[in-house]
């Protein structure tokens, strides 16, 4: 980093080094100056190193550069010299516009130029292969490589100009002037993206002044020059977005216009807010928002009508049509009807900032919903008088769309009041901010209103109506047409009508109770019964206590209290008075101020207007007199050089004012003299001449036949030489060819068997190729017959292996249902057996307790009877004794409990003894836990306790050999069934053992009769 000891050093030093063509290093050095803590005092050589500065940075194109730069000079003369920081800007943007538009004119020259060496050829072969390869034309080609890189540098220096400038109260007019030639820069190439970005960069501006309120420079909106500036802006940026047809860009755009009028709390001028509306009546048509649009034009027709002192009768009447037609143009029914609440809450909100941005003040409450609505703005146009604005064609639709009943006649009656009405529009003479109105463009909207109120009458009058009619009396649309706009009306319940094409009818019904029309006459008669009921018993007033006492204190009340009310809205009246008188007498001071300004306006204009006629005429009368001197100069000479010429004399005019007229009258008489002289010297040349040619020929007519006899000896003796040389030459080729046909006749008979050799070889050649071709063909034929059959086999076989298996699930499948259908047959007998058994258990049970109650009475009777002590009995009675009660209990058939079996022995085999005899006697196991209840039964393994002689033994306890769930597997080896089994039996006897998902029937302790 160089140091210098006085500023003009380092401007020397820049100089130095950008004449040796070392820009960089002379920017660098400048750059260093500039951004260095010991220069921070303002002196005019700052300035003029600044304008050095910003010029290398701009033929440099190095932005960033220069925003350091117009930083650190933001910095230094902020507080001591603004102006220079403002001219060093202008002097920035001024270079960098240059720039970009040289950039452009030599792209254009460079498309213009003819810079080819050969006319023939249309372009040379560099160029073009650089446009096969580059995919560009050459006017693309030069845009980018020459203007698009200066396009670039011009907009970032708009961006850093306005970086530099934003919330600075000194150059806020700078700041706007800047933000106008951006937006013009946008306009004028139609760069969208660049301008979106650039209200998006204005727009953050605004809200870090409202952030940050304690800055040292922040500009004061509520001065009136500050907010004027900051609404021109946002004004130029509406246009510009409309121009560039950016609609949400616009909205956004009427959005901060609002937000400055509210943040100020200050109404622009008229003539802005005329801007306002016409700018915001076409943001809302766009977005087909016709109502917001019509209550736009509504304010637009009364900001004309109060404010614009020279608005024409003719303009005031357009616009009142155009106001009319926009708002018979809103659909007549209500597009929320069976919205939800959350869309009705949506729609409240939206209403109140559309109505906002309006300019209507509407009260948040839900009463107040319906505020912003066809029928209360058509209502409003007819109360304050813009209907009896309008055109007579206006008023005529109007009341045929909204009063008049004519279901057979409204359309044949309001198509020519369209067709008049399309053609009325242009441009407002008296109203520059409004834009041009053209009725046309409702003209399609009215066709569908007219439509609608058609339909709506005829469902009125018919229930039906074929198809054909009604689209007779639509001459508007097709019927298609016309069936799309009557299924949005059934929608939102404007009408009800069904369309049967089979019977090319329309049906119209009635609409359901819900509708407006019924909902209103239940309405009105509720309060007509109420009225009634109130009438014929009328309610009886209570009196109070407190008037019980003061018989006089409630009437002193009411007087009091309408006296109050009275006061109070003669005190309202009064101040609405007063602020109306004062109002008036401002819009007066102000209208008669205007006035005495337009007045000196006007007349100033006309001055100047007639000071600038009179100087143009004046300069016109010297600038003919002049042309006129100069001519007349210039004949003057002209007549000087021929008299000169000839050998005259000057010609002297004298006692005679030498001008135009006489000038031109002596050159055209000398003139016509010249011409006649010249004429007869012409005359007599001509004459001349025919003399000599004649004179010419005569004496060369015998030369040109002498020379034309010797000529044609000449010629017929060559003629005769040359036909006895051609005869020569004829008869010695003919000797030549005949001696070489002699040589070449010996060679024949070898010639011709060469030819048939080659012939031969050729044809075994090409027989032989033929032959295995063929075989190759033969080959390929059999390997594809070979390959299909193969094929066909391998879906034979696959499709037969499919079949197999299906037969094999659907037999298993069979073979399931058989089996679950068997042992639900199986456990349906098990439970009615077991229900016997257990009935015939109970029933032995009471049996064998009668005969046990029996005994103990005989024996204890007996005992009372006979001796005292059982030692005294007779001998036989007790073996007898005992030997009736075994028999009892083992007699077979009857169920033993098991207390006695405990008793009497473990030897004694169960009465049901074929359950588990195979050839000899068999026991079951009399203890339950060897069995399982839960799917898996497991036999003892012990061999004794099925005996030795049986042919079945049961399974051991590996669950692994039995299956469980369905899927039953023999065991493999066949000891385990004994000699008697067979080892591929799939249902072997031992079914019983094996683990089922019902009861098991030796799930219970006692044995089960079979």
């Amino acid at each position: 980093m160089a140091t210098f000891a006085k500023p003009e050093n380092a401007l020397k030093r820049a100089e130095e080094l950008i004449n040796v063509g070392q820009k960089q290093d002379a920017l660098q050095a400048l750059h260093d100056l500039i951004t260095s803590k010991r220069y921070r005092a303002w002196q005019k050589t700052l300035e003029k190193i600044m304008f050095k500065y910003v010029e290398l940075c701009v033929d440099m194109r190095r932005g960033r550069f220069a925003k350091d730069g117009l930083i650190q000079y933001r910095i230094v003369c902020q507080q001591v010299n603004v102006n220079s920081l403002e001219e060093v800007i202008k002097h920035f943007m001024h270079l960098s516009t240059e720039k970009a538009e040289q950039a452009r004119s030599q792209a254009q020259a460079l498309e213009e130029a003819l810079d080819v060496d050969d006319l023939e050829a249309d372009k040379r072969p560099e160029d073009l292969m650089l446009s096969y390869v580059s995919g560009e034309k050459g006017k693309d080609r030069s845009d980018r490589e020459l203007v698009t890189p200066w396009f670039k540098f011009l907009w970032e220096t708009y961006r850093t100009v306005l970086e530099i400038l934003r919330n600075n109260s000194k150059l806020e007019a700078l700041y706007a002037m800047t933000a106008h030639r951006a937006f013009q820069f946008c306009k004028q190439y139609k760069r969208t993206t660049e301008f979106r970005r650039l209200c998006e960069i204005i727009r953050n501006h605004l809200a870090n002044l409202n952030k940050y309120r304690d800055q040292r420079d922040r500009p004061d909106l509520s001065a009136p020059e500050s907010l004027q500036l900051y609404l021109d802006t946002r004004f130029e940026q509406l246009k510009i977005a409309t121009e560039l047809q950016l609609w949400q860009e616009a909205f956004r755009s009427i959005e901060d216009i609002h937000g400055l009028m509210c943040m100020v709390k200050k109404t622009p001028k008229p003539s802005l807010m005329v801007v306002y509306y016409a700018k915001l009546t076409e943001i809302f048509w766009m977005s087909s928002s016709h109502l917001y649009h019509a209550y736009a034009w509504f304010k637009l027709f009364s900001l004309q009508k109060s404010f614009n002192k020279n608005l024409s009768q003719k303009d005031l009447q357009l616009i009142a049509s155009s106001v009319v037609l926009a708002a018979l143009a809103v659909a007549p029914y209500d597009h929320t009807l069976g919205s939800s609440h959350l869309e009705l809450e949506n729609e409240k909100e939206r209403n109140l900032r559309m109505a906002n941005l309006i300019g209507f003040n509407l009260d948040p409450k839900p009463e107040s919903r319906e505020v912003l609505s066809r029928s209360s703005l058509l209502s409003e146009l007819v109360s304050k008088g813009v209907l009896s604005c309008a055109t007579q064609e206006v008023k005529d639709l109007y009341h045929l769309l909204e009063h008049e009943f004519l279901p057979l006649d409204l359309a044949a009656k309001v198509q020519p009041l369209l067709s008049k009405i399309s053609k009325l529009g242009g441009k407002l003479a008296s109203a520059s901010s409004v834009p041009e109105v053209q009725l046309s463009q409702y003209v399609p909207a009215l066709e569908k209103l007219a439509t609608l109120r058609l339909l709506q009458q005829v469902s009125q009058v018919y229930q039906m109506m074929k198809i054909e009619s009604l689209s007779q009396m639509i001459p508007f649309f097709d019927f298609s047409v016309v069936e799309k706009i009557s299924v949005d009306a059934v929608k939102h319940n404007f009408i009800a009508m069904k369309v049967d094409h089979m019977k090319s009818v329309i049906l119209f019904t009635n609409v359901g109770l819900e509708s407006d029309g019924l909902r209103d006459h239940l309405a009105i008669f509720a309060e007509s019964l109420n009225k009634v009921r109130a009438m014929i018993y009328p309610p009886a007033k209570k009196s109070s206590k407190l008037g019980e006492i003061l018989p006089g204190l409630a009437e002193i009340v009411d007087k009091e209290h309408k006296r109050l009310l009275a006061r109070k809205s003669i005190i309202e009246k009064r101040k609405e008075e007063q602020e109306r008188q004062l109002l008036e007498m401002e819009r007066e001071e102000e209208t008669r101020r205007l006035q005495l300004q337009k007045k000196r306006e006007e007349a100033e204009q006309k001055r100047l207007a007639a000071e600038i006629e009179q100087r143009k005429n004046q300069r016109i009368l010297q600038e003919i007199e002049q042309r006129e001197l100069e001519e007349a100069q210039a004949l003057l000479e002209d007549v000087d050089k021929r008299s000169k010429r000839k050998g005259g004399k000057k010609p002297i005019l004298e006692g005679e004012k030498v001008t135009k007229q006489t000038i031109m009258e002596r050159a055209l008489s000398e003139q016509l003299r010249e011409r006649q002289e010249m004429e007869k010297k012409l005359q007599k040349l001509a004459k001349t001449m025919d003399y000599l040619e004649r004179a010419k020929r005569e004496e060369a007519a015998p030369l040109i036949e002498a020379a034309f006899q010797r000529r044609l000896v000449e010629e017929k003796a060559l003629n005769e030489r040359e036909q006895q040389l051609e005869i020569e030459l004829s008869r010695q080729r003919h000797d030549g060819d005949l001696r070489e046909k002699n040589r070449l006749s010996r060679m024949l008979d070898n010639k011709m068997i060469f030819q048939e050799r080659v012939i031969s070889r050729r044809q075994t050649e090409f027989d032989r190729l033929r032959a295995e071709r063929e075989e190759r063909i033969n080959q390929i034929i059999q390997a594809r017959k070979q390959e299909r059959e193969a094929k066909r086999k391998k879906i034979f076989y696959v499709r037969t292996e499919e079949e197999r298996l299906r037969k094999l699930r659907e037999e298993e499948e069979a073979r399931k249902h058989e089996e679950a259908e068997r042992r639900r047959k199986e456990e349906a007998e098990r439970k009615s057996k077991l229900d016997e058994i257990a009935e015939k258990q109970r029933q032995r049970e009471r049996e064998l307790e009668e005969k046990e109650r029996q005994r103990r009475e005989a024996l204890l009777g007996r005992t009372a009877d006979g001796p005292s002590r059982p030692s005294e009995l007779p001998a036989g009675s007790r073996p007898e004794l005992g030997a009736t009660a075994p028999a009892a209990v083992t007699s077979p058939g009857k169920y033993v409990p098991r207390f006695r079996r405990e008793k009497e022995g473990s030897g004694q085999a169960p009465p049901d003894s074929d359950r588990w005899s195979g050839g000899s006697t068999r026991q079951a196991p009399s203890d339950p836990d060897r069995w399982s209840s839960g799917g898996t039964r497991q036999l003892s393994s012990d061999a004794d306790r099925w005996g030795s002689g049986g042919t079945r033994h049961a399974p051991t306890s590996d669950t692994d050999r039995w299956g469980s769930g369905g899927t039953r597997q023999p065991p493999a080896d066949s000891d385990r069934w004994g000699g008697g089994t067979r080892p591929d039996d799939r249902n072997p006897p031992g079914d019983r053992w094996r683990s089922s998902s019902s009861k098991s029937p030796w799930s219970s302790s006692r044995p089960r009769e079979r």
